[in-house]
């Protein structure tokens, strides 16, 4: 797993094999960018990955799993859903929204977020500046969002800085949803709201967008 670094405080909680080796191996078999960033897959021709449920469950139990709930992480999911949802049709799927020009200036203020600072990428998705290109970008994994919906994946929507903002009703029931047990006071000491200290100055005052 990786643990908290420059970008992100509280750690990436990211299963580093799983990403390394099925994630990222995958889509650069299909010549996508392993990051994520550009290009993206096109999601309606994903060939399959052989023995993909048994792949993950082989990492799963060499990492020490024996059985319960477990969760994959993942930010490149939105654009190859369609090889999980087939190789896990049972699983929930957790969609974690975020406001756009939040995304955009994260990405802009994120050293390895670096795609969209190319003439030629900008050119090739016709945007004209770097926040164009990562309005691009953002609008892409909104329409994931909205067929992964549409296809019937037991899914629901989550969005963080609500919490962030003293509201917990969404994050509680998501957490019932999923059959886990519901810890207030393990979430609030988890969500440190000094963390969002930069990202909430200055921010207006929009409503959330699903």
């Amino acid at each position: 797993m990786y643990g908290k670094n420059s970008y992100n405080e509280k750690g990436m909680f990211e299963n580093k094999e799983l990403r390394d080796k099925i994630v990222k191996s995958y889509l650069r078999s299909i010549q996508a960018d392993p990051m994520g960033q550009y290009p993206l897959p096109d999601v309606y021709a994903l060939p399959k990955i052989a023995s993909l449920r048994s792949k993950i469950e082989n990492v799963m139990r060499r990492q020490g799993y024996k059985d319960g709930h477990w969760m994959y992480k993942g930010a490149k999911m939105p654009h190859i859903w369609p090889v999980f949802h087939e190789a896990f049709p049972e699983a929930k799927w957790v969609i974690v929204r975020r406001k756009t020009d939040d995304i955009i200036n994260s990405c802009l203020k994120t050293g390895f977020m670096s795609a969209f600072g190319s003439g030629k990428i900008q050119k090739a998705v016709g945007a004209q500046t770097t926040r164009e290109g990562w309005e691009w970008w953002v609008n892409e994994h909104q329409k994931r969002f909205e067929e992964m919906l549409g296809a019937g994946l037991n899914a629901q929507i989550v969005w963080p800085e609500r919490m962030v903002d003293g509201d917990y009703s969404e994050i509680k029931g998501l957490i019932n949803w999923l059959a886990l047990e519901w810890k207030e006071g393990e979430v609030r000491k988890f969500i440190e709201p000094k963390l969002w200290k930069a990202r909430k100055k200055g921010r207006n005052n929009g409503t959330y967008n699903d």
